[in-house]
């Protein structure tokens, strides 16, 4: 017998009304009075790219538009992200790169493909320079669980990673504006004390503590559960677990960077919890369902309130 969960993650309407879901939101939260048009349209890209990563890669073993609807799901109810075009460029960044490096799998000759993929976060550090910590960490997933690295994608990598930048300098020299670009990558080096967490409202400590509860739900679930999927799903999910640890625990660590952060945590924990709500059935899931369902719902109405009763 299916069970609600079961006919939400298989219903042919769920993307869809999802989407009127999310635009709600948005309006609510002040699409129109902020002129958010880039930020929302940003936000419609990266899940049909979430779409798209799911098709390709054939991360639910079924149909199912679970990985999208999750996205949108936790993206509308971080509402004090929607006015940070630094967030969603960042956001829209990682879903390409991954889009695309994952077409690597098991190909140490494929320069162009990583070349296009580091292209994406060298897009992603112009706007936030920090995203460069996460690189070493990358060339080891993809030598470890894409087996697709080598000298000729290491150079590739490199490459992508500093193209942007030929633009930007030559744009900060003709305008005589290079110590925008000094400061830019000084800020690589300036850390404030850890665990300092005077950077978040309350209402974004609870939204994280969630997010990062349904990310250890969804972890241990594949961890236990993940044999029925092929290995190149698994090594995906394994490579979407590892950076998503990262990326926790940079925000642990550094809370100044938490908008960017938390937005990159939730393209990450999406197709997670997308599986466990997927390809779980049990009575005990149902309800953790409903539960996760009924928080997110709660969240999404407080972080709307605060906001809009400051905006």
């Amino acid at each position: 017998m299916k069970r609600f969960q079961n006919k939400v993650a298989e219903s042919r309407y769920a993307l869809p009304l999802m989407a009127m879901y999310a635009l709600g939101i948005w309006l609510l939260g002040g699409l129109v009075e902020g002129q958010w048009y880039p930020q929302f349209a940003m936000l419609m890209l990266s899940t049909y790219l979430m779409v798209e990563l799911n098709n390709t890669n054939a991360l639910l073993h079924m149909y199912s538009r679970m990985v999208s609807c999750t996205f949108l799901a936790l993206t509308s109810m971080a509402v004090f992200l929607f006015p940070s075009v630094k967030v969603a460029i960042c956001m829209l960044s990682v879903i390409m790169f991954c889009t695309l490096i994952f077409h690597t799998y098991q190909d140490k000759e494929s320069p162009g493909l990583t070349y296009f993929a580091f292209l994406c976060l060298g897009i992603a550090s112009c706007v936030f320079i920090q995203i460069v910590f996460f690189v070493p960490f990358i060339w080891l997933m993809m030598a470890f669980y894409l087996m697709a690295f080598s000298s000729k994608m290491l150079w590739a990598s490199l490459l992508g990673l500093i193209t942007p930048y030929w633009f930007t300098a030559g744009i900060a020299f003709y305008l005589d504006k290079q110590d925008l670009l000094i400061t830019h990558f000084k800020s690589l080096i300036s850390f404030q004390p850890i665990f300092d967490y005077s950077y978040l409202t309350i209402n974004q400590q609870i939204t994280f503590v969630f997010v990062l509860l349904m990310a250890l739900i969804s972890i241990i679930h594949y961890l236990w559960k993940n044999r029925l999927d092929r290995i190149r799903t698994r090594m995906i999910y394994h490579f979407f677990i590892m950076f998503d640890l990262l990326i926790i625990l940079f925000i642990i660590l550094q809370p100044q960077h938490f908008s960017v952060l938390f937005g990159l945590m939730i393209v990450c924990t999406s197709p997670l919890i997308a599986h466990f709500i997927a390809h779980t059935q049990s009575r005990l899931s149902n309800i953790t369902f409903y539960g996760l369902l009924l928080i997110t719902l709660l969240l999404t109405a407080l972080n709307l309130w605060i906001y809009s009763s400051t905006f």
